[in-house]
């Protein structure tokens, strides 16, 4: 079943033509900014030289640097008396970016993410509890409004307190949470305690974003809930929530193309890439009025799937987001990202809910990698011996993934910090 059917199963032939359209119209907006004009400007580029799609590469790459540099509002495209609204980053990597929204970029929003949860399977009868902070913070809002659109009752709950979210689940019966999938396997750990099963709850499904998380860790979380969990995708840059979203049948991330036109590029030649090869992705907004944003690198590490999906939406999908191009870690002279070691410790039936990759350097000067890892008390008995089996289980099984050796240290459940927000899984010491 589809929110828009004409819109989602769109011919990919009309829907291109509808792209043009609304990229010459969001190019000849962006050049009243001050940023995007001076940017064309310097470059002799002009907005009637977006004659087609292709002509998108004519134009230069926004970065997250550009709209720190634009701050407060050089990239606003309309006049200071039109937004309703603005959303921030959090600034703790420096200055923050700011997006502004009319009232029509929240209607927008509101009606791509009323699209997502209903493709996931949502609907008006059913009760959303929104896990996740409200405030600058675009995942509170964009869910909150897009449940609402199509009639669910919504519970703004926010982030924390677990104790009162699992009260809210059971006495007014919700049936789907907006929540991170490392606040997610805390709460099972706090229901375990509290020897109430994760899957007597009524839940229907589960929506699991803001921070990177593996397929194993969403097989974990279907198994503890006995519900599907639903990848969700955005970035405050492009709005928030509602940039994409998985379908029923769970194959990765529709892209909403009528709003954003998608590009995988190579992150060191910024040339792209072709249908199926891994890359960065590059976004831009074409449906949004008050601050639209051209060609914007997201240091997201994903790729294009070449066929179309089985449930008949025709808009392209991004595999999984396997990290960022700036999240990569180099240890040893070898690359890797924070989310393999992730998939290769949540397939291992010992271990927990939570885990911690430590990088810091050996008194040689040497790079040394340490992941915590919390053991499941239901396959742990307290035999030294059957810890030493577990850490050379797991030693090994990172080791064949990443190529180096690991030390790993076994910690009780619960030991390391509870994420209610976006977890915190790697602390790099090496430049401290």
């Amino acid at each position: 079943m589809y929110y828009d059917k004409a819109i989602e199963t769109m011919k990919r032939e009309d829907l291109k033509k509808l792209q043009l359209e609304r990229l010459q119209k969001t190019v000849h907006a962006a050049y009243q900014s001050p940023f995007y004009k001076k940017r064309f400007d310097s470059i002799g580029l002009k907005p009637k030289d977006i004659r087609t799609l292709e002509d998108i590469y004519k134009i230069p790459f926004t970065t997250k640097d550009d709209l720190r540099a634009a701050y407060p509002d050089l990239m606003l495209a309309v006049p200071k008396n039109q937004p309703v609204r603005i959303h921030s980053s959090s600034g703790t990597t420096g200055r923050a970016t700011v997006i502004f929204f009319t009232k029509k970029d929240i209607d927008v929003w509101a009606d791509l993410m009323g699209r997502c949860l209903y493709m996931a399977g949502m609907r008006p009868d059913d009760v959303f509890q929104n896990m996740v902070s409200y405030g600058l913070f675009t995942g509170g809002l964009g869910f909150h409004y897009g449940a609402e659109r199509f009639g669910s009752m919504v519970i703004p709950a926010g982030g924390g307190n677990t104790a009162k979210q699992i009260t809210l689940i059971k006495d007014f019966g919700t049936t789907y949470l907006h929540i991170t999938p490392s606040y997610a396997l805390h709460i099972a750990y706090e229901l375990e305690q509290m020897k109430i099963p994760a899957s007597s709850l009524g839940l229907k499904g589960l929506f699991c974003g803001a921070e990177p998380y593996s397929e194993s860790t969403r097989k974990k979380l279907e198994e503890i809930y006995r519900i599907p969990v639903f990848n969700s995708y955005g970035l405050s840059e492009m709005n928030g929530p509602g940039v994409g979203f998985e379908c029923q049948e769970k194959e990765d991330i529709h892209i909403w193309e009528d709003n954003y036109i998608v590009e995988i590029i190579d992150p060191q030649t910024g040339e792209a890439v072709l249908p199926g090869e891994r890359g960065e992705l590059v976004l831009t907004t074409i449906n949004r009025e008050a601050m639209p944003i051209l060609r914007y690198r997201t240091k997201d590490l994903t790729f294009l799937h070449k066929d179309l999906c089985k449930c008949g939406r025709t808009h392209a999908k991004i595999g999984r987001i396997i990290g960022r191009s700036d999240d990569m870690l180099i240890v040893r002279g070898v690359n890797l990202f924070p989310s393999q070691i992730e998939a290769v410790i949540m397939e291992i039936p010992e271990v927990g809910n939570n885990y911690q990759i430590v990088i810091d350097r050996s008194d040689e000067h040497l790079d040394r990698l340490t992941v915590k890892v919390e053991i499941d008390n239901k396959v742990f008995h307290g035999e030294l011996k059957d810890l030493k089996m577990i850490q050379k289980k797991i030693k090994h099984a990172i080791k064949e993934e990443i190529m180096i050796q690991p030390e790993i240290e076994l910690l009780e459940p619960n030991t390391l910090p509870p994420s209610e927000g976006k977890a915190k899984r790697v602390i790099d010491l090496r430049n401290i």
